[in-house]
């Protein structure tokens, strides 16, 4: 009998080692996300109104102790985007604290509970919600108003010039920023079937597809029609999506761009950009911007059109790991510290009220 017993008591003690070392481990594990999720800043939601309506949205401050702090304004690329992308903004907002400047974004029209749809926005009310943000941080004694300014990515393109025309701002940084829209469209459609190795049958019937869709953007065509013209195959196309590429595929930022002359401006842009012609985005920048000579351009060989490393984002796995245990290495090497020292370098980091 006894020799029965001591196997089982040796099993059980096994099985408790094994089980108290995989809480610990899983405790372990946790505890590095936690850390790798604390920033070094303070988070409020705030609430700006806007149009008869309310704009959900995140401050994030320096924890230097200062009174007053200089702002970056973030204007989201496509897409329902939250006012913190999904955390993505928040590594950031921290390489901002550091260089003593607050962070502001907001919910899209729809997203997150927010009011609205933002698939009925046009660039222009995209313009208008941020001059009214801009506004609304101004009003606020711990915003140093003479020290606002615009962060935006790939759609926001068409955006920031349009505020910067509405309401003075004293930096801008364009991550992967569009110049025009069909032209754009065109781009990462080839650049997309590229990528997938795509035949000439199917190359020719996608550009086909796309000029049929253009000539009915140009006459303003319904979703009915669209419909039709494409036999029933929307390819995901939406009557809101439609509408919101209606109202905006004529966009272009080519002139818009004139009410950043004289401005700091940081163009971002990436290695394996498939959205968006960056040597176009560049040549068009320094064409109407160089003459203020307040123009600078990073260049990201290693990151995507979102400014991830290409090595992380083209795997989910690795996105989603790095995501969850180290945030701030997503990103193309460097991106974090050069959005940093560019708001340092603008000379008046240290003006604010200690």
């Amino acid at each position: 009998m006894c020799s029965k017993i001591q196997p089982r008591r040796r099993g059980l003690r096994t099985a408790m080692w094994l089980l108290v070392t995989f809480l610990v481990m899983a405790a372990g594990l946790v505890g590095v996300v936690l850390w790798q999720h604390s920033y070094d800043m303070h988070e409020q939601r705030v609430s700006i109104r806007h149009g008869g309506h309310t704009l959900n949205g995140v401050l994030a401050t320096p924890k230097d102790g200062r009174k007053r702090h200089g702002l970056v304004v973030y204007v989201h690329g496509d897409g329902p985007v939250d006012a913190t992308h999904d955390d993505g903004y928040k590594p950031m907002w921290e390489a901002n604290a550091k260089a003593g400047y607050a962070s502001l974004s907001w919910d899209k029209p729809g997203v997150a509970g927010a009011p609205g749809n933002w698939l009925d926005q046009s660039m222009d009310d995209r313009a208008d919600e941020a001059s009214a943000a801009i506004a609304w941080a101004r009003a606020r004694p711990d915003i140093d108003g003479h020290r606002i300014g615009l962060w935006g990515a790939s759609q926001a393109g068409w955006v920031l010039p349009k505020i910067a025309a509405k309401t003075p701002v004293s930096f801008v940084i364009a991550v992967s920023p569009a110049i025009n829209w069909l032209q754009q469209g065109r781009y990462n459609l080839l650049a997309e079937l590229r990528d997938d190795g795509a035949s000439p049958a199917r190359t020719t019937a996608a550009i086909a597809r796309s000029d049929t869709t253009r000539r009915l953007l140009a006459r303003h065509a319904t979703f009915e029609e669209y419909v039709k013209a494409m036999r029933g195959d929307t390819d995901g196309m939406t009557a809101d999506r439609w509408g919101f590429i209606s109202r905006n595929h004529t966009a272009d930022a080519t002139q818009d761009l004139r009410a950043l002359r004289g401005v700091p401006v940081l163009l971002t842009l990436a290695g394996h950009d498939i959205n968006v012609d960056t040597a176009d985005t560049q040549r068009i920048y320094h064409k109407v911007l160089d003459a203020g000579g307040a123009l600078k351009v990073k260049h990201y060989p290693d990151a995507t059109h979102s400014l991830l490393k290409q090595s992380i984002e083209d795997s989910d796995i690795k996105t989603t790991l790095t995501a969850l245990f180290c945030p701030r290495s997503l990103f193309g090497d460097g991106f974090l510290d050069h959005q940093r020292q560019f708001l340092k370098d603008l000379g008046r980091g240290g003006n604010a009220t200690p």
